[in-house]
């Protein structure tokens, strides 16, 4: 019995021994990239303007950004806080849900009429609802007045207001008076943050325009490469502000008003979309190089890097697609906003920008891709990304 049972686990078991039939690799000619890469290098000024065209379109509404924060009038219609926050803007005013706190110091404070002289300035003023006084501090030192706009906090009338109270309203009146509050300090933090970002795209743009001079040699390349990570970048940037501030289609993803964009997501999403289409940028182009460089024939070599990689690249695009949309499932805006234009940030440069631009752009340009000044060629430092020397020195 002990062997019959042997016997049957062995012919159980033999088949799952038999070797996997490995498909038989096409010759690159035949794969779909390859012929892609034809394809567009066959047209490139048409495939270059179309793809150019359309991040052009989707970048638009990139004209109207405006920096803010939202709250929980941006909550589905069906939320708590939704609702308690449209009960407390319909009995008092938009405004009740965003009141500005502003603080008075000096001989002011102490001084009842000198308060009420100018709350009563307040009151008066264009966009403010109503203002009203607390009592001072026990030395008298601080008082409070508490001014209720006449618009919501995420308006833009209400950041104008903010301004308008700090330049135009209170500096005539000689009062020591500071205007805080949550929704002043969102209009603080967004201008801060506007002012800032030239900065960072200035420094990182830069540095990247360096790097990739320095590893592929060439003027041209890396000078391609920025302008078209910014094209995806600002493609991505113009399908959050439709979205999410025009309010295109927000009740698909739960959102139940539009709204400001967040001030921080412009920022993080420059920084780490750039990053990603960069990698994507290096893994392409330096297949293309070592094409180049063993054949001397550029068309030929972007063909053969674009066979060569967009299968890796189609493929971790798509994964990081996944993974940011999910966000998208989330309660909380600031998450749907970040994983939604990360998605579509990835998802752009993965395709129109890698799969048509590069491929069309390097086609119109020949060998002038690999030009760079001999001077230049001289200082730039070596940076072999392929690590050949290392290999060749071995």
């Amino acid at each position: 019995a002990i062997t019959v049972g042997v016997t049957l686990i062995s012919l159980a078991i033999k088949p799952l021994r038999t070797p996997i039939k490995h498909r038989l690799k096409k010759a690159k000619e035949l794969t779909f990239w390859y012929r892609w890469s034809r394809f567009i290098q066959r047209r490139p000024w048409s495939a270059a303007l179309g793809a150019t065209a359309i991040l052009l379109v989707l970048a638009a509404p990139l004209a109207s950004i405006r920096l803010g924060f939202g709250d929980n009038g941006n909550a589905p219609t069906n939320t708590t806080v939704r609702k308690a926050f449209d009960m407390l803007a319909d009995g008092f005013g938009p405004g009740f849900n965003g009141p500005l706190f502003i603080t008075v110091q000096g001989d002011t404070s102490a001084n009842p009429d000198a308060l009420a002289t100018f709350v009563g300035t307040l009151q008066s003023t264009k966009g403010i609802a109503f203002a009203q006084s607390t009592p001072a501090s026990a030395d008298g030192s601080l008082s409070l007045v508490i001014a209720y706009p006449t618009s919501a906090p995420q308006d833009a009338a209400t950041y104008d207001l903010v301004k308008f109270l700090r330049s135009d309203v209170i500096p005539p009146t000689g009062v020591d008076a500071k205007v805080g509050g949550f929704t002043a300090a969102g209009a603080d933090f967004a201008t801060a943050i506007g002012s800032r970002m030239p900065y960072l795209f200035i420094g990182v743009l830069s540095l990247s325009f360096l790097l990739l001079m320095s590893v592929f040699r060439s003027v041209l390349v890396p000078l391609k490469a920025v302008i078209m990570n910014l094209l995806s970048i600002g493609a991505a940037y113009g399908v959050i502000v439709a979205i999410f501030q025009w309010g295109w289609g927000i009740s698909l993803i739960g959102i139940g008003k539009a709204g400001p964009i967040e001030s921080w997501a412009p920022m993080m999403l420059f920084a780490i979309v750039f990053g990603l289409s960069m990698d994507y940028e290096v893994f392409l182009l330096s297949r293309v190089k070592e094409e180049y460089d063993r054949t001397g024939d550029n068309a030929s070599a972007v063909a053969d890097g674009l066979a060569a990689t967009a299968r890796v690249i189609t493929a971790a695009a798509l994964i990081m697609v996944f993974v940011f949309s999910a966000f998208v499932l989330g309660y909380d805006r600031n998450l749907k906003l970040f994983g939604l234009g990360l998605a579509v940030a990835v998802l752009i440069d993965a395709t129109i920008v890698r799969m048509v631009l590069v491929p069309a752009t390097m086609e119109l340009l020949g060998d002038r891709n690999w030009w760079i000044p001999a001077w230049m060629n001289r200082l730039l430092p070596k940076i072999d990304v392929e690590g050949h020397h290392s290999l060749e020195t071995h």
